[in-house]
């Protein structure tokens, strides 16, 4: 694999190195293929409560949980004089000295590298967290410094030492960082390895430094109101203590290297791979996904039958850097959940393995309507079908009353299933797998489970969800919940409750209709068909009558809401033409696009809310309760990005070139906020600031599939 290299030099000179602007500070992040993550700022100041080395995923109750917070280095001299290296120290080391900030920051096929030059050494410092671990592997390399003379070099080599303090706060990742500490910390050691735990309920943390001369010296300090900058213009507490058992230290030379090791696993997981064995078998990983997308970009997915009908452009198709990029993003996604003991045992039962799609870094959990939109992005487009068959296979286990989960909780296995739109996805994700992968026997198993969510909502359920016997059209509602997307809620207020018939659901419901239609009658005959037929025809026939918005030429976002029919100008109007099977009429599709493509479009998404409207907020900051108010009401959404040029290329079908220009922001914005992923949000106006979730999936799945799909 030719490496994929990012690079960004003097990274913190302009990004708010006194931390005043923490919303500047680029962020990384590596994930674990279980939930599990390490995060941080380039500059390695922790500006948010998830800023850590080792975020654990760990079974129910417990979920992803702080393990190592921090580390702090400093660089020994032979004379004796020592200097922090990196941010600013969090903890006293009773020696003074100036931080040296990062020299250089690269991410190599998606894993960070820091470079420091420190008196005419060069340190490299790397981060690797093993697939399917809660690991960390923290090494660093003396490099010599090419502004230093032979002589100075050959002097330093072999009589400098490194000397690193971890720091620990256990707790879960969305605990607020004022969170007391679960106990005392208990710290042990028995030869090189060493302990930390802190009572029954959490495990514990085993440490080991490999190197030249290693050992450890026990000095216990507990750090004071360390501030997390952004968690306070989020509005949440932003100062808390770490602590620290003592330090590490090691000798440093050209030839030696030194690695942290910390873990929540046992000893022999943890000493099972040297730092280099498991960067190899990582970078190996990461070249067979970005291979698998080669393949599925080329009409041959990696795994699952295809039918012969089915191709991507043609056998011409390539990777470029952004598509490779964005493969590994997509790949921080798809897990393996931890703790989910029932799920893993009924899939092994059947050969199979458990996957879900966390919706977003850091605070997301696993979401059905997330999982359903993503699917293809970032399953099918990079030649994982056999993963996007396990997920879908989960997630049909999981219906209840006609609905799938919402959302699994922090810690828990149980799904909440308030939301109105996620088992309609359900339908569109199960039609891209089927007519990618070509596995009618996957289908086939899943049509009673498709009638069943069918025959729900007929009838009604949950949550008001049900057609209405007047028009055919699908209305939903109830107090207190916010059911569809657009599901910001602040205490007892929904922000946009959208109760009534609104515009996407009602596309997503005559598109499964449709589907399902389809379906029925290859499996079960024209009889079984013609129902779902008939109500798709008069769904479609009320959804043309009722949703056009003459006076402003597009469509209403909700009719026969609380407060009548909403013409507020959203984006949810475009599912209408950019589904599968559209639900309006050919003759409008020009008239909403175009609209559309004035009001709302961006250079990194939609506006959820066009300029003019009372309720339109430029800007996504503040508090929750600010930044809830805003969340639909303007804040622009990466993943819409996907079927506003599904809709292009339905009215336009022979100018992929311009439909791809469309994407050119995205591949601009991988070098900021996080690097090498896209975000959740962004501003309403220009400079269009990123916001939300540092990395968020169907962002990345929507640009990925598009790019793909817009290629030459």
């Amino acid at each position: 694999m030719t490496d994929l290299v990012k690079t960004i030099e003097h990274p913190c000179a302009d990004s708010g190195a006194d931390q005043e602007d923490a919303e500047r500070l680029r962020e990384w992040i590596v994930t674990n293929g279980l939930g599990g993550y390490a995060s941080g700022t380039v500059c390695g100041y922790p500006t948010r409560r998830y800023h850590g080395l080792l975020i654990a995923a760990l079974p129910v109750p417990l979920g992803r949980t702080m393990m190592l917070s921090h580390v702090e280095e400093r660089l020994v001299f032979p004379e004796g004089r020592s200097l922090p290296i990196g941010a600013e120290p969090l903890v006293g080391w009773n020696v003074p000295g100036v931080a040296r900030p990062v020299t250089e920051f690269r991410l190599e096929n998606g894993l960070p590298v820091w470079r420091f030059r420190i008196d005419g050494v060069v340190l490299e410092r790397r981060l690797l967290l093993p697939h399917l671990q809660n690991t960390v592997y923290i090494k660093y390399r003396l490099l010599a410094d090419d502004h230093a003379g032979s002589e100075h070099r050959g002097k330093l080599d072999g009589s400098l030492r490194l000397m690193i303090r971890p720091l620990v706060h256990f707790r879960s990742h969305d605990d607020p960082v004022n969170r007391a500490n679960p106990g005392p910390y208990r710290f042990s050691a028995s030869g090189d390895r060493y302990e930390v735990s802190a009572g029954e309920k959490l495990p514990t943390l085993r440490m080991t430094l490999r190197g030249q001369r290693p050992a450890f010296t026990l000095d216990a300090v507990e750090s004071s109101e360390i501030v997390f900058r952004l968690e306070a213009q989020r509005g949440y507490e932003a100062t808390g203590d770490q602590w620290s058992p003592g330090l590490f230290h090691a000798e440093l030379s050209v030839d030696a290297s030194i690695t942290l090791v910390a873990s929540a696993e046992t000893w022999e997981t943890l000493l099972a791979m040297t730092a280099d064995e498991a960067l190899r078998r990582e970078r190996a990983r990461r070249a067979r996904l970005i291979a698998s997308t080669r393949r599925a970009a080329c009409g041959e997915p990696a795994s699952g039958p295809r039918s012969p009908s089915v191709g991507r452009h043609d056998l011409t198709a390539r990777v470029d850097t952004f598509t490779a990029e964005l493969t590994l993003a997509a790949d921080q996604f798809l897990i393996t959940p931890a703790g989910r003991v029932e799920d893993t045992a009924r899939a092994h039962a059947a050969g199979e393995e458990v996957r879900t799609v966390i919706a977003g870094y850091h605070w997301f959990t696993d979401w059905g309507r997330d999982t359903m939109i993503s699917l293809e992005g970032l399953t099918l487009t990079t030649g994982r079908a056999e993963e996007a068959g396990y997920i879908l296979r989960t997630f049909a286990h999981y219906i209840r009353d006609g609905l799938i989960p919402n959302m699994f909780p922090e810690g828990s296995k149980d799904g909440l299933y308030h939301t109105a739109d996620a088992s309609l996805w359900f339908f569109h994700a199960v039609d891209r797998y089927a007519e990618i992968t070509g596995d009618r026997a996957t289908l086939e198993s899943l049509i009673p489970r498709l009638v069943d969510i069918a025959e729900h909502h007929l009838r009604g359920t949950l949550f008001g969800i049900g057609v209405d016997p007047a028009d055919g059209l699908l209305r939903q509602g109830a107090d207190a919940y916010q059911l569809t997307w657009m599901d910001a809620k602040v205490g007892d207020w929904v922000v946009t409750p959208r109760r009534g018939k609104a515009v996407e659901i009602n596309a997503l419901w005559y598109n499964a209709l449709r589907l399902l239609e389809g379906w029925l009658r290859e499996f079960r005959g024209e009889e079984a068909a013609a129902p779902y037929k008939a109500h798709a025809e008069r769904a479609r026939e009320s959804f043309n009558a009722r949703f056009w918005y003459e006076q402003g030429g597009y469509l209403y976002d909700v009719v026969d809401g609380e407060a009548g029919d909403d013409s507020a100008c959203r984006p949810n109007q475009l599912f209408a033409f950019s589904l599968k099977h559209p639900v309006l009429d050919p003759s409008r599709w020009n008239a909403v696009l175009d609209v559309v493509h004035e009001r709302l479009l961006t250079p990194m998404g939609l506006r959820s809310l066009a300029p003019g409207h009372p309720d339109y907020k430029a800007r996504y900051f503040g508090d929750l309760r600010a930044r809830d108010a805003a969340y639909h009401q303007g804040t622009v959404w990466a993943w819409l990005i996907g079927p506003f040029i599904d809709a292009w290329l339905r009215i336009y079908p022979g100018s992929r070139a311009e439909a791809r220009a469309f994407l050119h922001g995205f591949a601009s914005h991988t070098n900021e906020a996080c690097l090498g992923t896209i975000s959740e949000v962004f501003d309403a106006e220009p400079p269009y600031t990123p916001r939300g979730c540092i990395a968020q999936a169907w962002s990345v799945a929507e640009v990925l599939r598009t790019w793909v799909k817009t290629a030459d």
